[in-house]
């Protein structure tokens, strides 16, 4: 199959031929339909996540056909699925307490096992696949497999965002802009922060309340007086320590900041504690969503409750990815790249 491999850090990702993957037991192998180009990759590429070694096969955003299945697999050849990025097993206490996206022994392909910027993918643990409904393009489930379902879970299972409640959202990339379109669905009123304008107008265009540029604003001025007082919920989407710290300084007395951006490196961030103390905040931690919720996410999108046509900005071929991660050193424009022609 041909695939792009990480041969080195921060250089292009190496076009090859390479073997076929092995049908997991409990898993299936699927032909890719679509893989988003996410920055969580961008993190692996330039080595700073741990799991990500030369000789990888970076691709966590995923749909396809199933064209093999193993023994123990729940699914069958010709089943068209979307993958959550996180595989959890089914059989330890947090997959059976609903909470499968913190699964001990969890899968992630492109981290640690061979990802979908490829022509197939195994997908061990194939009970967390679901079934991809005709009516829903597959470059736009692609994208819903990390940062839609990340940001669907933040503000609801984490945040419990309520109507009318001020969300500020700092980053606007693939999950910022996502949880903007989902908050808003929910019924709340939206603050967006970036340093790019052009995203900025983007997200005002598709219904941000408020956008503050963080290159020319104080963030944490402009967010309390937009909201009279500080946004109810702050999310962090981009994994700094510049916009963590924001975040949580422009929350209200019992504010919540969920916390949804990657951090690189070591992880380790200063924080004003000071902040989470005196307003007595809650902080939470969030990543990816269990896989038995995305049922319900899709039946959404198939009733038309949201359009979340607009995160995807452009489809490419399987040699152009180097250059979206290239991309991703600086200012991105609005939207996200999805893979589509990996021949």
């Amino acid at each position: 199959m041909k695939a792009a491999v990480l041969r080195e850090y921060d250089t292009d990702l190496s076009i090859e031929n390479v073997q076929d993957p092995v049908c997991p037991k409990n898993g299936v192998i699927l032909e890719v339909f679509a893989c988003g180009v996410c920055r969580s990759d961008f993190h692996g590429w330039v080595g700073h996540h741990p799991k990500v070694r030369p000789g990888d096969i970076l691709g966590h955003e995923y749909c396809g056909v199933v064209v093999e299945a193993g023994p123990e697999a729940q699914h069958e050849k010709g089943d068209r699925l979307i993958a959550p990025f996180i595989l959890g097993c089914g059989k330890c206490s947090s997959c059976q307490t609903g909470v499968s996206n913190t699964c001990q022994q969890q899968i992630t392909p492109g981290f640690g096992s061979a990802g979908a910027y490829a022509e197939l993918v195994a997908v061990p643990f194939d009970h967390n696949l679901v079934y991809l409904p005709d009516n829903i393009d597959p470059s736009l489930a692609a994208g819903l497999g990390c940062r839609v379902t990340t940001a669907w879970h933040a503000l609801t299972d984490r945040a419990n965002v309520k109507i009318g409640e001020w969300v500020a959202i700092h980053g606007t990339g693939g999950i910022g802009l996502s949880a903007m379109l989902l908050a808003k669905m929910l019924g709340a009123q939206v603050v967006v922060v970036d340093i790019v304008q052009e995203k900025l107008d983007y997200a005002k265009s598709l219904g941000a309340d408020v956008c503050v540029n963080a290159s020319n604003q104080n963030v944490v001025e402009a967010v309390m007086e937009a909201t009279n007082g500080g946004a109810h919920v702050s999310l962090e989407a981009l994994g700094i320590e510049q916009t963590t710290n924001a975040s949580v300084e422009c929350l209200r007395v019992s504010g919540r900041h969920v916390h949804l951006g990657m951090p690189a490196g070591d992880g380790f961030l200063s924080l004003n504690i000071r902040a989470v103390y005196s307003k007595q905040l809650s902080f939470f931690g969030s990543r990816g969503m269990p896989a038995w919720k995305y049922p319900s996410l899709l039946e959404m999108i198939e009733q038309q409750r949201i359009d979340l046509s607009p995160l995807v900005a452009r489809e490419i071929d399987l040699a152009s990815v180097s250059g979206e991660l290239r991309a991703m050193k600086g200012p991105t424009s609005p939207g996200t790249a999805v893979i589509t022609k990996f021949a």
